[in-house]
């Protein structure tokens, strides 16, 4: 399985991916400031799977922002890092690390890495943005690439910037994402606003889906459900999804140094 992958969209994607019908990124979201999350913030993920209708705890994910310099420019270095549990290292054993460094002025990112190691399975990648020439380099060559072309995390970090209130509920918010030499034109549609409960707590949340390309994991369309804080961090509190073998749930469990206050927790 593309372990991190689950969670990084959070993540809209999976392997083995089949075009979509395209849907055109606007120029609203070119160039979009950061008001949501700050350098030192730190979110945990628990991954639970079904088996018989039982929710198993599989692993963790820990997403860090630093700040850095990049060909001398100022980024966020943003990494995510995945691992089953002991219990799951006895026959499948995954370590994954995602990387991106992102402008800090404008949130396009310069350069995503991304090391799978999962079980016999291995990849390495880079990928190397030109946002001027809206271009991707990677080792098999370089791509064109659409206006304000996001990776698969910098695009989590780039939608909690998105202000939900100006949409209605049923709304797509159009954004474009390069993976595997190619790029996607997805969206997320937004749902409205509801009270979730998940293992860490009970919140206040905006609900979205984010459109999936199929693959071996998920089988397409609009079967995940994401839930961010109703407040001004848009943290992920709750993602769950329908994949190939049963489902899979992911709760944030643990997070520090955010932007702002938790307002949007009811109850622990």
């Amino acid at each position: 399985m593309r372990w991190l992958s689950i969670i990084i969209v959070l993540v809209f994607i999976s392997a083995s991916h089949k075009t979509q019908a395209p849907l055109p990124a606007t120029d609203e979201f070119c160039g979009m400031r950061n008001y949501a999350w700050q350098a030192g913030e730190g979110i945990t993920f628990h991954v639970y799977y079904t088996l018989a209708g039982i929710y198993v705890y599989g692993g963790e994910a820990n997403f860090n922002i630093t700040n850095e310099r990049l060909n001398n420019k100022p980024v966020y270095h943003i990494v995510g890092d995945g691992k089953t549990n002991s219990f799951f290292d006895g026959f499948f054993k995954v370590r994954d690390r995602y990387e991106t460094y992102v402008d800090t002025a404008t949130m396009q990112p310069y350069k995503f890495i991304r090391n799978v190691n999962e079980g016999d399975y291995k990849k390495f990648e880079t990928v190397t943005f030109n946002q001027q020439a809206n271009t991707a380099t990677t080792s098999t060559g370089t791509y064109k690439t659409p206006n304000c072309v996001q990776d698969v995390l910098s695009a989590i970090y780039y939608a909690r910037n998105i202000d939900f209130n100006k949409y209605q509920p049923g709304a797509q918010i159009p954004f474009s994402m390069f993976i595997d030499d190619k790029s996607y034109n997805l969206y997320v549609r937004y749902l409205g606003k509801e009270r979730v409960k998940t293992k860490y707590g009970k919140f206040n949340a905006i609900k979205f889906k984010p459109l999936l390309i199929e693959g071996t994991i998920f089988t397409g369309g609009e079967k995940m459900t994401v839930w961010v804080t109703d407040d001004a961090n848009k943290i992920p509190v709750r993602i769950e999804s329908p994949i190939s073998v049963g489902s899979v749930k992911i709760d944030m469990m643990d997070y520090k140094n955010t932007r702002y206050p938790m307002t949007a927790q009811i109850k622990r």
